[in-house]
């Protein structure tokens, strides 16, 4: 038979290990929430102005696609706002409201009344845009560079967007990979990812070149061609996700989903932070 004093004791050394466990449990399940990797996902998506395959303009269909997907960022290339040949129509401000994500866009040059360029979709924080013009070697289609500094999960992300000159001289190309490289430098020591339609294929040394200081994500995790032009029928890939060579990014996978609603075909790739 216990008596008072033992009986009290006992329960003591009991509530004693009782709270020494559950700390113990405590301090493992935050550590295990601190050390757990922040994941997302990216997308990359030349839309065509929003025009299909039926040739129809249906921002709807690319903004389910988007959620379908779970992308949490979004470079578009070939965005209109106020163009004739889209109604006038803010693309956007649509294509916002209808993924629910903030939308970034950066003009390039004045098209049919209005602006035509480069957006970003993002689920996260975005702390500061900066677009750069690219120098142009003959007259045509001005290009950009367009870099989002995001809070992704506390940390800063350099995230860039860009669509490349399509002539079959890649002389401009070439000299856009200068542009690129310089405005990479004051981002030193930060993860970089720049997405977008390089309208040039792996073994060209414009992506050679790009290899030097990224890593393509299709080459790390991919399977098959990674073909994205044309939607109907790919033969090439020329729409890519890199990532700086830090180990920053971890890539976990990357697919091309099947999509009628432009002229390309998208490019998703997951990640976590290292």
């Amino acid at each position: 038979m216990l008596t008072p004093y033992k009986t009290t004791r006992a329960i003591s050394v009991y509530v004693s290990c009782a709270t020494i466990l559950a700390t113990f449990l405590i301090g493992c399940s935050t550590h295990s929430m601190q050390t757990k990797p922040a994941t997302l996902r990216v997308m990359t998506y030349n839309i065509h102005h929003g025009e299909g395959l039926d040739g129809k303009v249906d921002l709807l269909r690319i903004a389910e696609l988007i959620k379908h997907e779970g992308a949490d960022i979004v470079a578009l290339q070939e965005v209109d706002k106020g163009v004739a040949r889209t109604a006038r129509r803010d693309l956007p401000a649509e294509l916002a409201e209808l993924t629910g994500m903030t939308c970034v866009f950066s003009n390039n040059f004045s098209h049919q009344g209005g602006k035509y360029g480069n957006a970003v979709l993002t689920r996260f924080p975005v702390v500061r845009v900066t677009n750069t013009l690219y120098p142009m070697l003959r007259p045509g289609e001005q290009r950009g560079l367009q870099q989002l500094v995001l809070n992704v999960h506390g940390r800063e992300l350099i995230f860039m967007n860009t669509h490349l000159d399509y002539q079959s001289d890649d002389a401009e190309r070439w000299l856009n990979m200068g542009e690129i490289e310089m405005r990479m430098k004051p981002y030193a020591g930060r993860p970089i990812i720049l997405c977008g339609d390089f309208n040039t294929t792996p073994e060209s040394r414009v992506c050679r070149r790009l290899g030097e200081r990224f890593d393509d994500t299709w080459a790390r995790v991919g399977q098959g061609d990674g073909f994205t032009i044309p939607a109907q029928h790919p033969t090439q890939r020329i729409d890519y996700i890199w990532i700086t060579k830090d180990k920053s990014l971890v890539p976990l996978k990357i697919w091309v989903p099947p999509s009628d609603a432009s002229d390309h075909l998208p490019v998703v790739a997951e990640f976590h932070f290292h």
